[in-house]
């Protein structure tokens, strides 16, 4: 599927769950949230101005702002979000349910918002607001995009807390960390990358066998054994998580000796992986 097609498709998705979820589970408990979204939801409650309408006006002058910050593709993609999440808040604005429980609807809110944030960001646009301001943050300060967000949005809470009672802006708090989690694990933890560490008799074979089939170039390092003084390669590759298992299969097909060390890679840059543009 061509790429900028998936994109589309899954801020269509990200954008719909997001509003979805503030409409049904936020806005029904009389709960804030944080960026743009939030400061809607304030006016909501305080003039009963339409969360969507509010919101696509707030966000269409910080995209003016902010446009400089974002790459050419991101500011078109964020653009996209940001009708679709308006749109959306408007046509699920009936959609309400009465749980009866405060606590309930912030961790299913919070779910939903990070959740359809998440799948937004990993397509490569924002859902703009402090959204933006966030990205700006992680671009200059070295702060994760996530965290970045949380502490714009409790200012957003700080401010929600002239409409609502404070005991809400607490729970507030509980769903935009459970968002932000959420968040974290759909940029992060969907698309953790690998690096496999070998130490084999046969550093070629495999090399090539790696390259060939898995599609990843390696980088051969010289090593010696501490109680052998013997001179080796040792091979280091960095895969995605769902080439892992093939590329164990092919190495212990090549050598069934081999060492492996497999671990977590939290950033990859360049070489064929691109992660700084979310």
């Amino acid at each position: 599927m061509n790429k900028t097609i998936r994109d589309l498709i899954y801020i269509f998705i990200g954008s719909f769950i997001f509003a979805a979820g503030v409409n049904t589970f936020i806005i029904s408990a009389d709960l804030g949230e944080g960026g743009v979204t939030g400061l809607a939801i304030v006016l909501y409650y305080a003039f009963h101005l339409s969360p969507g309408i509010t919101n696509f006006v707030l966000n269409a002058i910080l995209i003016a702002v902010g446009y400089r910050y974002l790459s050419k593709r991101s500011m078109y993609l964020t653009i996209v979000a940001t009708i679709l999440i308006s749109l959306f808040l408007e046509l699920t604005g009936s959609w309400h349910i009465e749980t009866g429980n405060i606590l309930v609807n912030a961790v299913f809110g919070g779910l939903c918002v990070g959740l359809g944030i998440g799948i937004i960001v990993l397509a490569g646009g924002t859902t703009a607001g402090t959204t933006i301001l966030a990205k700006i943050a992680a671009k200059y300060l070295d702060v994760s995009t996530p965290y970045a967000l949380l502490f714009f949005d409790l200012i957003v809470v700080a401010i929600s807390m002239t409409v609502i009672p404070i005991a809400s802006a607490l729970v507030t708090i509980i769903s935009l960390y459970i968002g932000t989690k959420v968040m974290d694990f759909v940029i992060e933890g969907l698309n953790t990358k690998k690096a496999i560490t070998i130490i084999s008799s046969k550093p070629d074979e495999i090399a090539d066998v790696i390259d060939q089939q898995v599609g990843r170039g390696l980088t051969i390092l010289q090593g010696r054994g501490y109680f052998s003084q013997e001179e080796k390669d040792i091979l280091y590759v960095v895969i995605t998580k769902t080439q892992v298992t093939r590329a164990k299969r092919l190495i212990k097909g090549i050598d069934e000796n081999a060492f492996l060390v497999i671990h977590d890679v939290r950033d990859v840059y360049g070489n064929g992986f691109l992660m700084e543009e979310h």
